[in-house]
């Protein structure tokens, strides 16, 4: 807080002195309103800037992407009067970065359709957009560009292979890259650690754990990530002790993950030890580390605590916003949701995409269908985001819930995207309910189709089949289930 008012009082010096004119002044004053968190104030700078340089653009770009404000920086992007690599990689890293891979790689392939160059930070940006989303055909294709731009012996560049080739499933074609590294860096170590982690190799890991020439807080958050990922919940709870007492510091990472391991083992008192730590460690202002102790407290019923977190939190950004908004939808508080949802709106922070899936999700599950239509239907009116499948499944789970079988199907039907085998489940969920027979093996059959192995829908079908009396349709399902391999629910009478 104090740096930025001694940025204002600096801002007030320039414009008193007669510097407004001065590009290099001006876009310091951009680069210290950006590092202090006043986007807004930047990007006022940068409209009333009578002359602009490429520094210019870039600040800006770079600060919008930071926080989180995508389509400003896309808007600024697109007005350059000439973009290079440098921009053209910020924007790139920024929606990879903020979980838009599709968005990511469609910035990468209009780079190369312009006949730009990528660099070792483009490659190291769009790769992880491919592991992002596990797009192993668009990652081989970016593997071929790299070999013939030379940079196959960059080892941030390979790094960033390994992971996504780790992320895609592919082990030995990871390790194969990593064995040929002629220098192994602590960065490549901890990559490699990580994805046999992530895969469930946990052995493997272990092994090159203890290998690792020098072990860092990487490596082992990557340890205490992968067994807790894997469900092995106390054994990464024991690794984050050890951690300690070996002397290695958690940085927010760590603590992210552990914080997830408490969650998801509801582990109240864990958590509030942890959460001591965080802030012996300083680290009560990272975002990362707020989100995660908030999804801990939430999932751990203790939501107050979670809000109390929320409530000390200095201007918020529209990340930590939507998590506590999740943190209320994803526990039963949907009203609370949709009221500090209103409350983000208000103080001038926008939503973003992840926003309004928390607050549909809230409103399908507390039953307010007006409230999620007009949500949905504010989304690309009013902020100019376009419903995404995770936005179309909320509102089919809403229509669902709320017992519309017929304008859950016409919703279906309307969609600008092809539906998933979650959307067809929410209709055949409906199917059920209404005893429509023939709409339920329409649905069925379509994710059969899309996933063969998905019990649920055989299970579906079965009771809507017994609940009619047509016993040998319950008996060819069944069969048909045994025969695709479908994988058994623990518990069901069916099976």
């Amino acid at each position: 807080m104090r740096s930025l008012e001694q940025g204002v009082e600096i801002h007030q010096r320039v414009i008193e002195r007669g510097f407004l004119s001065d590009v290099v002044v001006i876009n310091s004053l951009i680069d210290m309103y950006v590092k202090s968190g006043s986007i807004q104030k930047a990007r006022e700078l940068f409209d009333k800037m009578p002359k602009r340089d490429p520094v210019s653009w870039t600040v800006i770009i770079a600060g919008c992407v930071r926080y989180g404000f995508l389509d400003d920086a896309l808007k600024i992007f697109k007005e350059m009067p000439q973009r290079d690599v440098i921009s053209w990689t910020a924007v790139l890293a920024g929606y990879a970065q903020n979980g838009l891979a599709e968005k990511a790689l469609k910035i990468f392939k209009e780079m190369l359709f312009e006949r730009l160059k990528p660099d070792s930070a483009t490659f190291a940006s769009v790769l992880p957009a491919c592991a992002q989303i596990g797009a192993l055909k668009e990652g081989m294709e970016i593997h071929r560009i790299i070999i013939e731009s030379g940079f196959l012996s960059d080892a941030i560049v390979v790094t960033a292979l390994i992971v996504m080739y780790m992320n895609c499933g592919r082990i030995q074609k990871a390790r194969a890259l990593f064995d040929k590294m002629p220098k192994q860096d602590a960065i490549s170590w901890n990559a490699i650690v990580a994805g046999y982690a992530h895969n469930g190799g946990l052995g493997e890991a272990l092994r090159l754990f203890r290998e690792i020439p020098q072990r860092n807080v990487v490596s082992w958050t990557a340890m205490i990530t992968g067994y807790a990922k894997n469900g092995f919940i106390e054994k990464s709870l024991e690794f984050f002790k050890q951690m300690q007492l070996d002397g290695v510091k958690p940085n927010s990472a760590t603590f992210a993950n552990v914080l997830s391991a408490c969650a998801t083992m509801i582990a109240l008192q864990q958590g509030m030890e942890i959460h001591q730590r965080v802030i012996e460690c300083g680290f009560l202002s990272d975002v990362m580390v707020v989100i995660a102790l908030i999804d801990m407290y939430a999932k751990c019923a203790s939501i107050k605590k979670a809000h109390k977190l929320f409530e000390k939190v200095h201007r918020p950004t529209v990340v930590l916003w939507t998590a506590m908004i999740a943190g209320y939808a994803n526990h039963g508080h949907g009203k609370d949701a949709l009221e500090l949802f209103e409350l983000m709106k208000h103080s001038g922070t926008n939503p973003n995409h992840v926003s309004f899936v928390c607050v549909l999700f809230a409103c399908s599950h507390a039953g307010l269908v007006d409230e999620g239509c007009k949500y949905f239907n504010c989304m690309n009116d009013s902020y100019s985001i376009m419903p995404t499948i995770d936005h179309y499944t909320c509102m089919v789970d809403l229509l669902r819930r709320a017992g519309y079988l017929e304008e859950t199907l016409n919703f279906i039907i309307k969609m600008p995207i092809k539906p998933d085998a979650v959307v067809w489940m929410c209709l055949l969920g409906v199917c059920r309910s209404h005893e429509n027979i023939e709409l339920g093996e329409f649905a069925a059959t379509l994710i059969f189709e899309l996933d063969p192995r998905m019990p649920t829908p055989y299970v579906l079908l079965l009771h809507i089949y017994a609940d009619a009396g047509r016993w040998d349709d319950v008996q060819r399902v069944w069969k048909l289930m045994k025969d695709k391999g479908a994988k058994k629910i623990p518990g069901c009478s069916w099976i």
